[in-house]
């Protein structure tokens, strides 16, 4: 049985279907619906799916700012070093309040000023911008921003991991609340499917930046030629990644990237422990404790500055090893019929070769 809704929305589908495909196409590319007055209650059921999933109570959205619409940031970076993330020092973030200002400090460089409708782990308020939003945003915005409140990760992992959690925990979300069928839910697949795709779009152009700047470093090529080829790629990827006014560069490619470079390898884990957020939660919180500290990864690898990209990287690399040996252990628990995930029914499997390489 489906709920009367449902039910309606499957009958005009099959009717579409049977007229032609193209008022199908429109339904499906409809714009998503926008955020209503009922923001609160919706606020509201969101933050009890939270809960239900393993997320703590936070104190994000706790009221609604009427000072402030966003939260601006620029970002300036050499156009000759291809920085690794959006904390690589190579990047100088600032506080400006326009576009304008941003672009005064570019000087030769490359510049990227943009505005967030909410920030984790301050007690972001709610903006206008959230709520005069889109549906599938307000709801990304949520539930990403309070994920970020239980875990205490390198942001170039959590970003990542928050992101997924978020993604899956919207879908189902939408579903419950509307009807799998309804117009909603619709939007926020389309929004999960489209920035999914970024990801995997973001690493492979990614990767095609960092092979030329190699060449670049190496030597082989001169800073005219670096400009020129990549200004190729940064044109082929323009039509997946450039969401937002302004251009496509090294600044923006390395913030995207944040959110990108450990995505697969954490679709593997979530899919190994059976596509369920509940069960994820739990295992990155516990993998959350098991980390190693940032002392000891600089101890460890001999780093004298917690700032600098060579602590960035190592403290991501320790920090998936330790994602590595939990997954692991859960599997031989699991096996052993003793152990953490016994009352998950945890499964290893993965479902195909291609998550099986994620990790």
């Amino acid at each position: 049985m489906c709920g009367s809704r449902a039910c309606l929305l499957v009958i005009v589908i099959v009717m579409l279907l049977s007229a032609g495909c193209a008022q199908l196409r429109e339904l499906v590319r409809s714009p998503s619906p926008g955020v209503t007055s009922e923001w609160a209650e919706l606020l509201g059921e969101i933050r009890g799916y939270e809960r239900a999933i393993g997320f703590a109570n936070t104190n994000n959205f706790a009221n609604l700012t009427r000072e402030q619409e966003a939260f601006p940031f620029c970002g300036r970076a050499s156009r000759l070093v291809l920085p690794y993330s959006y904390e690589d020092p190579a990047i100088e973030w600032s506080d400006v309040g326009s576009e304008q200002a941003c672009r005064a400090l570019a000087r030769e460089a490359d510049i990227y000023y943009g505005e967030s409708e909410a920030l984790g782990e301050v007690a972001t308020p709610l903006t206008p911008a959230m709520i005069e939003g889109k549906l599938d945003r307000f709801i990304y915005l949520v539930i990403h921003e309070d994920c970020h409140d239980q875990f205490n990760l390198p942001y170039g992992i959590e970003e990542a991991l928050c992101d997924l959690l978020t993604f899956k925990a919207m879908a189902a979300f939408i579903a419950g609340k509307y009807g799998e069928y309804s117009l909603e839910a619709w939007a926020v697949r389309r929004y999960v499917e489209t920035e999914t795709a970024r990801v995997y779009a973001t690493i492979t152009y990614y990767d095609q930046l960092a092979a030329l700047y190699a060449r670049y470093e190496r030597k082989e090529i001169s800073s005219e030629v670096l400009l020129r080829e990549r200004a190729v790629i940064y044109k082929n990827a323009s039509a997946v990644l450039n969401r937002s006014k302004g251009e496509l560069n090294n600044v923006r490619i390395a913030n995207h990237m944040t959110y990108s470079r450990h995505y697969p390898f954490l679709e593997g884990v979530y899919a190994a422990l059976g596509r369920d957020l509940a069960r994820a939660v739990v295992f990155f919180k516990r993998v959350d404790k098991l980390k190693p500290s940032a002392a000891a990864v600089m101890k460890l690898n001999r780093i004298k500055s917690r700032e600098s990209l060579e602590f960035l990287r190592a403290y991501e690399v320790a920090v998936l090893e330790t994602i590595r040996k939990a997954l692991a252990e859960a599997v031989r628990d699991k096996i052993s019929g003793t152990g953490f995930f016994d009352v998950y029914n945890f499964s290893p499997a993965f479902e195909d070769e291609s998550e099986r390489r994620s990790v």
